[in-house]
């Protein structure tokens, strides 16, 4: 396949087309690729075409799967993207380099103590409940100043505001939400969207984008 049209290429072209109608540079845009669900042959492609940025949602996957990609591959850095349960705290900050769900108080005890234990500090981007979503994860909009002073005396390094819009409504006005409130609370990093919408997210500011099914197509 000629590079030019990979997936992977198809995607960067639409950033950098993105970033510039926003007045930003391409750079400034990290592309996590999500490699939840596929086998190491199937993200082998990307990491051949210099892909280095991964997401991960489940710790036990990315344990199983990512050392031997690792010894083959230098400069892989590992995005923990899905919701993380406490008891797998100490699991995921040896296994990550950067987590993206913290969003209650018992996770950041647990992940502080693992930290702690480790020797190693883990930035992690809080998660928002931007839509108010009962069955959605995610720190209340409300409560998310004082969830910050937390995380910051437990000397947790906050990567910034992650956040996944409700579906189905246009998602520009709750990146723009998200990039408010970052802004009032002194936070450059923004971890907002995804295949469908990351466009709109780089736009809106997005630091960050997790793309899965551009990349990787539909999962079976």
């Amino acid at each position: 396949m000629d590079i030019a049209s990979t997936p992977l290429e198809l995607v960067r072209q639409k950033i950098a087309r993105a970033a510039k109608i926003a007045r930003r540079e391409a750079q400034d845009v990290t592309l996590i690729a999500v490699s939840k669900t596929h086998p190491a042959h199937q993200i082998t492609p990307l990491l051949d075409q210099g892909q280095r940025v991964f997401g991960e949602n489940r710790v036990q996957e990315a344990q199983e799967k990512w050392p031997e990609l690792r010894e083959k591959y230098a400069g892989v850095e590992l995005h923990l993207i899905g919701q993380l349960q406490s008891n797998k705290a100490e699991d995921a900050v040896q296994t990550f380099d950067v987590i993206h769900s913290l969003d209650r108080p018992s996770l950041l005890k647990a992940l502080a103590k693992a930290m702690d234990a480790a020797g190693r500090r883990v930035p992690c981007f809080v998660q928002v409940n931007i839509g108010d979503e009962e069955q959605k994860g995610g720190c209340a909009i409300a409560e998310l100043p004082e969830f910050l002073e937390q995380a910051r005396a437990a000397n947790i390094p906050i990567a910034g505001l992650m956040c996944i819009p409700p579906a189905e409504i246009e998602p520009a006005p709750f990146f723009a939400f998200l990039a408010k409130l970052a802004e009032d609370n002194g936070l450059e990093g923004l971890s907002m969207g995804m295949s469908s919408d990351f466009e709109t997210a780089i736009m809106q500011g997005a630091t960050h984008v997790r793309v899965g099914t551009a990349l990787f197509g539909e999962r079976g």
